[in-house]
């Protein structure tokens, strides 16, 4: 089910899910204009397709008391892709980093880490991070506070754009 086989309704379904993964059946149903068995059937399909990968509870961190979060751009020694691809497998094992995503330019990846506290952190950067084989630097930014945090896609964005090409 490539994206342009996505009718409306499975756009609908997916906009609806992206904002509320906790709604019934039911209630989604009666948001995308249809009854529920076919919608429980898209439903699958689009997790079958890989389009919702999966339902997750928005959690607080700093209620949970992880006060600290940096993003970390990091520079390797050797960009071949098995040094690459271990990299991502080494922060793919540590628990403060929470997203790993490799850049173009000047820093090959960009780390998302929460920490309860600096000390905490400042063990994770010396002790684990920086000592880590093949990196090169590391630079940390540590968040004053959070603007904006949406998950997911614009759908409006979406719409809009097909809009344009019919």
């Amino acid at each position: 089910m490539p994206h342009s086989r996505l009718d409306e309704i499975d756009r609908k379904i997916l906009a609806e899910l992206q904002a509320d993964g906790r709604m019934t059946n039911v209630e989604l149903a009666k948001r995308v204009g249809i009854s529920a068995p076919p919608c429980l059937r898209r439903v699958r399909t689009l997790e079958e397709a890989g389009f919702i990968r999966g339902y997750h509870a928005e959690v607080n961190p700093r209620e949970l008391g992880f006060e600290v979060q940096v993003f970390a751009m990091v520079g390797l020694v050797s960009q071949a892709e098995a040094d690459l691809s271990a990299f991502e497998a080494r922060c793919r094992a540590w628990p403060l980093v929470r997203e790993c995503h490799m850049l173009n330019g000047e820093v090959d990846f960009i780390l998302k880490c929460v920490a309860p506290d600096l000390s905490t952190f400042q063990s994770f950067l010396t002790e684990d991070l920086t000592a880590a084989e093949n990196v090169a630097s590391v630079k940390t930014s540590l968040v004053i506070r959070g603007a904006k945090d949406e998950p997911g896609v614009p759908f409006d964005v979406l719409e809009a754009r097909l809009a344009r090409k019919a």
